[in-house]
Formats: structure tokens, C-alpha cells, sequence
């Protein structure tokens, strides 16, 4: 543990910004990026999301196992305060708007505010790290959380979203809501919410991200106060083995819609253990999925033409360290037509390649997208904590944009996604046969 602050400086002549990175000595990692902004962003985070169901630390000897959709209650139970106080009532009154997510590997506390920023920084450094828990307030919110599964439940996107997960994924925790299940959380205990609390919100396992138009000394003059060291933890997270394929090809569900949706998804059974290999390959596969899913290109015109989709198809590509996808979901009255023509494209193109053309178009957009996020406060913020829990070097991911080639972008293309690592996910209305 160390005694003092270290604190280093880390630029980019390339893009002419530049932040602090603060070893705190209480363990956590701060990051301040300076930004001539009217409005101010900090999120503090713990690398601990959904999938993170099964651990132990070092020196343990067995497993803990907890409920599905833990992380996700934990982070709603975290603005209780001990004195019955809400804390978003706190930032409400300091003129502040906070909010939480949980996602599959990390949670994320955050307030954005134009004034009182020392006052609202030290509210989120203070209930995130003062948990407290009785049975009853525990009780009430797992039916708090009930009904906001069920919303989810009645939600066809997300059932759809959900069905495709399943469709890849044998055993791993992303295929189940991050809400978790009523039965899942029927079992959450104020113990195993300490117990979650204590290993994961260890401040060696988070980050606090501040930016806008605040200073390092802005922000240690409110940290050093409550920040008392802890010693880091040795987390051991469970790991699945899956098969590299796609576990089922077709689901389908009805409910009561319009018009049906649909949800492709193509597992990625290469995710690199290398966090610069994982970033390269992330920026590969963005630029694959634009080539392949822009509104300017061959398919989706395609598609249009005959009728198959509605304008809103999306697509995307996710990895993380045990997991990566490719999404691509929309509307059409025949899912299973769409699914065909998009699989025999996808493999057509993996074959054939692209045009220095075409990947120089999609490169450039991929770039300007990048650098448009550095006029953000919260752009900035979010894919700085974003590339810190994955590994990844903040200003040199604008470097390997522009330095990657399309004989890079190719192979990682033609050495993923194989056929049997496709499905269809769609939700039909009930009187469709």
C-alpha cells in the first residue's frame, strides 16, 4: 500500500489532449481529464458486473456461488443510506442528475452537475463506499426489481435480444438477464449483498473518472478524506468452457407486437486473452460490421428493396475477456428469409474481402466518430473507464484505427465466425402461424 499519491501525466500529440492518471494511496485508480466544459462528469466503478455469479479469493479454498442478478441489486440497494436518506435526493438537491447501470462486467455510479462539483463528488465517493443492508429493505426491493423484470419480460426486443443470447451461449452467465430472475433474486440476503460488496467494491478493483472543467487538486482535495487504504484483493472469477459453436440455430417466441422481430447473432469463439489483441480485434470488427450493415451498402439496400426489413436495422460487435458476439436485429414480416440472405452475404463476403475503397470509407467514419466523443464530458469519461477494465490504451486506440490495414481487418474477419456459429432469435405476434 503505498503512503503517498503518484500521479502521472499521459498525452497524445496526435489528438492534443491529455489526463491525469492518480495512483491513489488508498488503492483506487483516478482519472481527471480536463476539458473547457460547462458541465462536469465523475462516475466512480467496480470491475464486477452479471456475469460475475461464481469467485473466490485468493488464499480461499471454495467457490462462492450467488444469485443471478446480484450485481444489478446491489447497485440499486447502494443509494440507501444508513440514515434512511436517498442519495439521489442528496444530488437532487445540489443541483446534480446521477444515475447507475449495471452491465455484464462492471457497475457504475455517476452524477453530472454545472456547479458544486466538490460537494457532489464527495456524495458518490461516500454512499458507494458505505453500504448498508437490512432484511426488510432487502425484501422490498426484490419486489421493486420483480416487477421491473417483468417489465423486461413484456418487452419484445428484449426477449428477442435474450433468445439469441441463449441461442449462442451453452453455459455462460450473459445468456440470462442482468436483472437477474424473481426466483434468482427471491434469494438475495443482506450477507451475500456484503459479501458482494466487500470483494468487488474493494477500491483496487475500481476507478473514479472525472472530467470537465476540474483539476487533479479539485478532485484529492475531496478523495483524500474518506479514501482509507484497503489492501487489494486477489479475485478469482469463475470461467465456462463453451463449445465454439452456436448451441441453437432458431428460436422462437410470440407475443403480443405488430409486426415480428428478429435478433441474429454470431458467436465469436476467438476472443484473444491479450488486452491489445482484443482491442485490435474490436476495431477490426466495428469496421467489418459497418462494411457489411451500413444504410449505404449493398445488403441493407438489398433488404430494403424487397421489402424484407424496416429502416431500423442496427448491428454490432461486443468482446469482452470471455465473450464476444456480433448483433444484428430489426423488423421484418419474414425473420427467416432475412436470416438466410444475411448469413450467405456474411460468409459470401468473408470469403471475397472488401475494397481498400470501401474499408478507407468505413475507417475514416469509424475515426470521426472517436474524435467527435472527445467533445463530451460524458463520452470521454465512459470510454475511459470502458478501456481501463478492459485493458485498453485510451489514446492508442486512436492510434490503431489509424494504423490498422485491410489485410488486418481480414484476418481477424476470416478466422472468426464460422457457419455453425450462427442463430436466429424472433418474436412473432400470437396469431402468426
Amino acid at each position: 500500500m503505498m503512503n503517498n499519491n503518484c500521479s502521472v501525466e499521459i498525452k497524445s500529440d496526435l489528438l492534443h489532449e491529455k489526463y491525469e492518471l492518480i495512483h491513489h494511496k488508498s488503492g483506487l485508480d483516478i482519472y481527471v481529464f480536463p476539458k473547457n466544459t460547462t458541465t462536469s462528469y465523475a462516475l466512480f466503478a467496480t470491475h464486477y458486473g452479471s456475469i460475475d455469479n461464481d469467485f473466490m479469493l485468493q488464499g480461499e479454498n471454495s467457490v462462492t456461488s450467488v444469485p443471478s442478478g446480484i450485481a444489478h441489486f446491489l447497485e440499486h440497494k447502494m443509494f440507501t443510506r444508513e440514515d434512511g436518506s436517498d442519495a439521489f435526493e442528496r444530488f437532487s438537491e445540489l443541483g446534480a442528475d446521477a444515475n447507475a447501470y449495471t452491465s455484464y462486467d462492471k457497475t457504475v455510479f455517476l452524477f453530472s452537475c454545472t456547479s458544486n462539483f466538490k460537494e457532489c463528488l464527495s456524495e458518490l465517493i461516500d454512499f458507494v463506499t458505505h453500504p448498508f443492508f437490512t432484511d426488510e429493505s432487502v425484501k422490498k426491493e426484490q419486489g421493486i426489481i420483480a416487477e421491473e423484470i417483468g417489465m423486461y419480460d413484456d418487452a419484445p426486443p428484449t426477449r428477442c435480444y435474450y433468445g439469441m443470447l441463449r441461442g449462442l451461449y451453452e453455459k455462460h452467465d450473459i445468456k440470462t438477464n442482468i436483472c437477474g430472475t424473481v426466483e434468482s433474486i427471491s434469494q438475495i440476503t443482506p450477507e451475500l449483498l456484503y459479501r458482494c460488496h466487500e470483494v468487488f467494491y474493494n477500491l483496487s478493483n475500481m476507478v473514479l473518472v472525472v472530467c470537465g472543467n476540474v483539476t487533479a487538486e479539485d478532485v484529492l482535495s475531496v478523495a483524500d478524506r474518506p479514501l482509507s487504504g484497503n489492501e487489494p484483493l486477489g479475485i478469482v472469477r469463475g470461467k465456462v468452457v463453451e463449445p465454439p459453436f452456436a448451441v441453437r440455430e432458431r428460436t422462437v417466441q410470440k407475443m403480443q407486437l405488430a409486426k415480428p422481430v428478429f435478433d441474429i447473432g454470431i458467436k465469436d469463439t476467438e476472443v484473444p486473452t491479450s488486452s491489445h489483441e482484443r482491442m485490435k480485434r474490436e476495431i477490426a470488427m466495428s469496421i467489418v460490421t459497418d462494411l457489411l450493415f451500413s444504410q449505404t451498402g449493398e445488403l441493407y439496400g438489398k433488404l430494403y428493396e424487397m421489402g424484407l426489413i424496416s429502416p431500423g436495422l442496427s448491428c454490432a460487435y461486443t468482446v469482452s475477456e470471455t465473450f464476444g458476439f456480433c448483433e444484428i436485429s430489426g423488423e421484418s414480416d419474414d425473420p427467416d428469409k432475412v436470416y438466410a440472405i444475411i448469413k450467405e452475404y456474411f460468409l459470401k463476403k468473408r470469403e471475397e474481402g472488401f475494397t481498400e475503397e470501401e474499408f478507407e470509407r468505413c475507417r475514416k467514419v469509424f475515426y470521426s466518430s472517436f474524435v467527435r466523443g472527445l467533445d463530451s464530458a460524458e463520452d470521454i469519461a465512459n470510454d475511459l473507464m470502458e478501456f481501463v477494465f478492459d485493458g485498453y490504451d485510451y489514446f492508442g486506440y486512436a492510434d490503431m484505427i489509424l494504423s490498422i490495414t485491410l489485410c488486418e481487418v481480414m484476418e481477424i474477419f476470416r478466422s472468426s465466425f464460422a457457419e455453425n456459429c450462427f442463430t436466429l432469435s424472433a418474436v412473432f405476434p400470437l396469431d402468426e402461424q
